[in-house]
């Protein structure tokens, strides 16, 4: 039942993001584009999103359980460091020069633009390239 929920869930939030214009990279670099052809209609896409999210916390969480799982998995990290920093950099980075984060790429190689098949392997050599740094700090620390 969990992975009918969770299809169902995935494909509601595709549709949302082709709707929206989010699987549109021309859309949203015209957003990311202040000086040049700004289009602020991502703006209100991004606050109805952080509006719903804002209500749904607030609402969900007032229950004992998730429905269909053990218990909540909430994040407890509250710290501001260099890895948070540094992947917020990489994400806006990828973000305003692909025009695609990594759910709207999806949806967009489902719709078969083939900006989106480069993007998603720059995205995975990325993952790809962070667990290697991370490994490579463990392995430093534990020689110390």
């Amino acid at each position: 039942m969990s992975l009918i929920v969770n299809v169902l869930l995935g494909l509601l939030f595709g549709i949302g993001l082709v709707v929206s214009g989010m699987s549109d990279p021309d859309k949203v670099l015209n957003f990311l584009d202040l000086a040049g052809t700004w289009d602020p209609s991502l703006a209100f896409v991004m606050g109805g999103g952080v509006l719903v999210a804002f209500i749904g916390y607030r609402v969900v969480l007032r229950r004992d359980r998730p429905l269909m799982a053990d218990g909540f998995k909430v994040p407890t990290k509250t710290a501001i460091d260099g890895r948070l920093l540094g992947g917020a950099a990489v994400f806006g980075i990828g973000w305003g020069l692909g025009g695609f984060c990594p759910g709207p790429a999806l949806t967009a190689l489902g719709l078969g633009q083939p900006g989106a098949l480069v993007f998603l392997a720059a995205m995975f050599i990325g993952f790809w390239i962070a667990r290697l740094v991370s490994a490579g700090r463990t392995d430093m620390a534990a020689k110390d």
